[in-house]
């Protein structure tokens, strides 16, 4: 008898690494059943309202076919959609390499040693906790989006259009037209560029931290410049961080709180019109998926990988 029950006790023990393989699966279960009914469900049902018409019935959704109707009525009807959607391409064309040219430059001054730097760390951190819609609009000066019109005066400290002013002052007048609306564009746009840098500069900080000593002693050794080593050294060492930094800032500004697409899209939802705004934003997301992959593909070319 004690025998039998010796076995029986034997039999229910579970291995060491099945137990840990099943502890894992516990802590992951949650996130599993959250990622099927909050993202998986709705991705689907999604894609489902994008070929039909959605309208409401009796606690229900009632959908009707149409096939690509809806997607030819965003493209070809929508007053509003394509030129929102041609804007914010050409935003994230000119933005993106100033973000990241921006996020390396500071990161290199923010891995010297000086007096504040981790206070410096900090403040140029400081955007990515605070980094919310309302905060940004109202530090921007977009006072009728927020309501808050007594922080009018708060926000013209952050004012910077005064290029045209400054221009004027200074007696240049000979800028073309096309010039002149760039420069206006990117001086207007320069608080937007260092509020969208904080992850980027952690990125490239930690990059830069994990340059080898013998690396820059080998350079010093050689006689080389600063600005050889830039290009020779930390370069080299940070180009797979560009290409993750890259990608973050595609992705950031598309999905930005001032991204207008979004804010199509989200307009065409709260209106009821839930076919029209699931086809908005499949050929969203298909831009970006095109996007993201052809800059991985591009840049992917020139990035330095070291190999052991």
């Amino acid at each position: 008898m004690a025998e039998a029950k010796a076995e029986k006790k034997k039999g229910i023990k579970m291995p060491y690494e099945k137990r840990k393989a099943m502890y894992g699966y516990g802590f992951i279960a949650l996130w599993m059943l959250g990622t099927l009914f909050f993202f998986l469900i709705p991705l689907v049902k999604s894609l489902w309202y994008s070929f039909n018409e959605v309208s409401i019935g009796t606690g229900k959704m009632l959908t009707k076919w149409v096939g690509l109707e809806k997607y030819d009525y965003v493209l070809n009807t929508d007053p509003n959609y394509t030129t929102y959607l041609k804007d914010m391409l050409l935003e994230t064309l000119w933005k993106t390499p100033l973000v990241l040219i921006f996020s390396l430059f500071i990161a290199v001054i923010l891995n010297q040693k000086f007096r504040g730097r981790t206070l410096s760390r900090a403040i140029f951190f400081l955007p990515v906790i605070i980094a919310t819609g309302p905060v940004y609009k109202i530090i921007n000066g977009d006072m009728s989006s927020t309501g808050n019109t007594g922080a009018a005066q708060f926000s013209t400290m952050f004012s910077t259009d005064l290029v045209g002013e400054l221009l004027q002052f200074l007696g240049i007048y000979g800028l073309s037209d096309k010039m002149s609306t760039m420069i206006s564009t990117v001086a207007d746009n320069i608080f937007g560029i260092v509020w969208a840098s904080g992850i980027q500069i952690l990125l490239f900080l930690g990059a830069l931290q994990n340059i080898p000593p013998s690396a820059k002693e080998a350079a010093q050794m050689e006689g080389a410049t600063a600005w050889e080593y830039f290009w020779k050294i930390t370069l080299p060492y940070v180009s797979p961080f560009i290409l993750a930094n890259l990608i973050f800032t595609v992705i950031d500004s598309f999905t930005s709180p001032m991204n207008t697409v979004m804010g199509r899209i989200l307009t065409m939802k709260e209106e009821w019109k839930f076919g029209e705004a699931s086809a908005m934003a499949w050929i969203y997301f298909a831009i970006v998926l095109a996007a993201v992959g052809l800059v991985t593909a591009i840049v992917n070319k020139f990035i330095y990988y070291e190999v052991e």
